[in-house]
């Protein structure tokens, strides 16, 4: 299976860079054709530029920059993202990606209804480290990032992919028994996701 592996955050020693590192041996292990994409080692620029946005709806503009990663995007079968939940929210770099990379035109055509373009998706995966216990995330902000992602993003792009989530809670103070655990619970994840090979 072809992989898009995106990973984001600033560290590279990053627990999240750990963890993506996991799955890309994980998926390698298993005959995988892994596609890992680190946005901040890229230096990606996530601002929606001028000309962009002035071209947004009406006749969409895609720069260089983007034409790759669309490339990327459009190749893979799965795509798996990796990254920190910060606020509640992804990181600034990553929302810069959805908002670029999955332009009208390329993620889907506008009209109504939308028509999703993203039909080479087969599943999308998540795994996100979260700073606050289980419970503010699912009873006081009801998972927010899950319902973008899900909700607004691949259920509009690409709704015949599999979603499925994975968060890591507290993971600041995060005991390597802990951390074993949530890697065997990803390893898990991929099997039904993508399958061993």
């Amino acid at each position: 299976m072809r992989i898009h592996l995106v990973q984001c955050h600033p560290l590279p020693d990053s627990l999240n860079a750990h963890l993506a590192g996991c799955i890309a041996q994980w998926l390698g292990e298993r005959g995988h054709a892994v596609d890992r994409l680190d946005l901040y080692a890229l230096g990606f620029s996530p601002a929606l530029t001028i000309e962009e946005r002035r071209a947004y709806a009406a006749d969409p503009l895609t720069l260089p920059d983007v034409a790759l990663l669309q490339e990327r995007l459009k190749a893979a079968e799965h795509l798996i993202l990796v990254f920190p939940t910060w606020w509640f929210s992804m990181p600034a770099m990553l929302k810069g990606w959805f908002d670029r990379v999955w332009a009208p035109g390329f993620a889907y055509a506008q009209g109504t209804p939308i028509t999703p373009l993203l039909t080479n998706l087969k599943s999308v995966t998540v795994v996100t480290t979260l700073g606050s216990p289980w419970w503010i995330d699912r009873l006081v902000m009801l998972r927010p990032v899950r319902k973008i992602l899900k909700t607004a993003l691949v259920r509009v792009c690409a709704p015949q992919a599999k979603f499925a989530m994975l968060a890591l809670y507290e993971a600041e103070s995060v005991t390597a028994e802990r951390l074993s655990g949530f890697e065997a619970q990803i390893g898990k994840l991929l099997a039904k996701s993508v399958g061993q090979s």
